[in-house]
């Protein structure tokens, strides 16, 4: 299953890490997770997202303000019954450990290029193989998962394809142009507008759209820790001028939350 992201030849874990036959080595770290981004492919010295970023999303998803989509997310992995799945892009794990408990009798894989998040992640469910991997160059075999997990992360559709077996499918989980509205009108002079069903077209041959849907609800921030965690865990954070940010956490926000869910199969 684990392949080695420098030859790609088969990876055979062990209790301190993985080898693969041409003598290819991975450390396991102490917290359980195998450690497969070599320093070549590393675009920066610790890529992906810092501590900051990763406390902030998990005390804003365990106090439960996106409890509804965890919920729906679970539900439609289970109608699907993967005997193999891989969250791409698992962040601080909230997701993925919801996932894990939905589907029991799966073989469970979960992956994110900040060792930050990882490190956090693996303690939510032991038995999942966590690894800091690159979305780009997962280390899993060719048609080796029945489904993959996009939760709003970076995709590459390419590796997608590659992973998918057939008849496997990709749920992937991402905004739509009514998603955190409100906040974005703080904090932006102008809104732009985007169209929710552009990734469609990056659907490479020999994969369809077979279903989706889209999940919406009101939410209220009333705690200003809260407002500055969603700011923290979410690209507005750093773009919007300090000003802006300061005035979002200085006074109650309702927003509305408002997700697109894609099952996109392999044909």
């Amino acid at each position: 299953m684990l392949i080695c992201p420098l030859c790609r030849g088969t990876l055979q874990p062990d209790e301190q890490g993985a080898t693969c036959p041409a003598g290819h080595r991975f450390d396991r770290a102490r917290q359980g997770y195998l450690n497969l981004l070599p320093v070549q492919h590393k675009k920066s010295r610790d890529p992906g997202d810092n501590q900051a970023m990763v406390e902030a999303r998990r005390r804003f998803l365990e106090a439960g303000h996106y409890a509804p989509l965890a919920l729906r997310l679970t539900e439609l992995a289970a109608e699907r019954a993967p005997r193999r799945w891989l969250d791409v892009g698992c962040g601080e794990g909230y997701y993925t450990a919801q996932l894990a408990a939905a589907l029991p009798a799966a073989d469970g894989y979960a992956l994110d290029i900040s060792r930050e998040a990882v490190k956090r992640a693996c303690r939510r469910a032991a038995q999942l193989t966590w690894l800091v991997a690159s979305m780009a160059r997962v280390p899993l075999a060719d048609a080796s998962c029945e489904l993959l997990a996009s939760l709003f992360s970076p995709l590459d559709w390419q590796e997608a394809r590659r992973l998918l077996a057939p008849g496997g499918g990709l749920l992937r989980m991402g905004p739509t142009r009514e998603h955190l509205l409100e906040l974005r009108g703080l904090l932006y002079d102008e809104v732009r507008e985007y169209d929710d069903a552009k990734h469609l077209s990056l659907i490479p041959p020999g994969m369809r759209l077979a279903h989706s849907e889209t999940l919406s609800y009101r939410l209220r921030l009333d705690a200003a820790g809260d407002r500055a965690d969603l700011l923290a865990m979410t690209p507005h954070g750093w773009r919007a001028n300090a000003e802006h940010r300061a005035a979002v956490i200085a006074a109650p926000l309702e927003v509305t939350i408002a997700i697109r869910y894609d099952w996109i199969e392999r044909n």
